[in-house]
């Protein structure tokens, strides 16, 4: 594939995340809970994957049931627990906040990867890890004559959905080592509404689904900015390195931005703006590590979707 191309899916499956937060804006507006909106995409992205596995390639369904071990780690201690953070952050502060105190993922990858994999903590990574928290406390407010900030909750939600993010990566990293990417993907989602959707009483508010809106807001958080992002990504990534692509993918966070002040008119002060900048700032020096010849760390933007 062209490399421009496979630049142009990476972009256009950031992009698609990037929307998540108008999806689940209006679904809160229409009366479902971060919960059930976690389930929401738990089961349409399910569905949506099972389809296209079945019809691309139905072997690559088969797994062991000893590694399953794999999956609750990517479905339950990840997926589930990172998008409620996720979706609840954005309830708290808004789509761009929450979006940007996301891409704090990295740092913690970083964090586990040294402790868990001894991987060096090179000069580079503790300055990513330095402009990460200096731009958060940008982002939140912790910043001299500043009226505007969020709350500690808005913030530990943010953080949150950065770190249970990270958590995909370290799982994922186990179980790469056996089965292709859509295979983790498609059980990691088979996981996660196994295990929500009891807990998310959407039983109880089965009139919310009797609308078109629904339906459509429903679609487009499974299909568009699950499954059709993962694919975009994926799809690009066959011909960019792993390193590369997560610069390109941080995008999203801009995407995610730009579209809460169209769609809701959310505003940022110069001071959060110049937050935004150095997390990006941060993901583009921690990232750049990762390029030496022989480094396989998995860094998957899979668990935004």
């Amino acid at each position: 594939m062209d490399k421009k191309m496979a630049y142009l899916y990476i972009a256009a499956g950031a992009s698609l995340w990037g929307i998540i937060g108008i999806f689940v804006t209006f679904l809160y507006e229409l009366g479902f809970t971060p919960t059930q909106v976690v389930s929401i995409r738990a089961l349409s992205a399910t569905f949506f994957l099972l389809l296209y596995v079945i019809f691309k390639n139905r072997h690559l369904l088969k797994i062991q049931l000893t590694d399953s071990k794999y999956f609750v780690g990517t479905g339950i201690f990840s997926i589930v627990l990172f998008n409620w953070c996720l979706f609840s952050a954005i309830e708290e502060t808004s789509i761009s906040i929450a979006a940007i105190l996301l891409y704090t993922a990295p740092a913690f990858v970083t964090i586990f990867s040294r402790i868990l994999f001894k991987e060096s903590l090179t000069i580079r990574k503790v300055l990513a890890l330095t402009i990460t928290f200096t731009g958060c406390s940008f982002v939140i407010g912790i910043i001299p004559n500043s009226n505007e900030s969020i709350s500690l909750y808005g913030f530990i939600l943010g953080l949150g959905s950065g770190l249970f993010y990270a958590l995909y990566s370290i799982f994922g990293k186990f179980a790469l080592r056996k089965y292709d990417s859509l295979t983790v993907t498609v059980y990691t989602f088979i996981f996660a509404a196994i295990v929500i959707t009891p807990f998310s009483g959407l039983w109880v508010i089965l009139h919310l689904f009797s609308t078109i809106e629904v339906w459509l807001y429903i679609i487009g958080l499974g299909f568009f900015s699950t499954m059709l992002a993962f694919i975009f990504y994926t799809k690009g990534l066959k011909s960019v390195e792993s390193s590369r692509a997560s610069i390109i993918a941080t995008i999203e966070p801009v995407v995610a931005a730009l579209l809460s002040f169209l769609f809701f008119q959310e505003k940022l002060n110069l001071w959060q703006y110049l937050g935004i900048a150095l997390v990006i700032a941060a993901v583009f020096i921690v990232q750049e590590s990762t390029r030496k010849p022989g480094n396989k760390t998995f860094i998957s933007k899979g668990a935004s979707f």
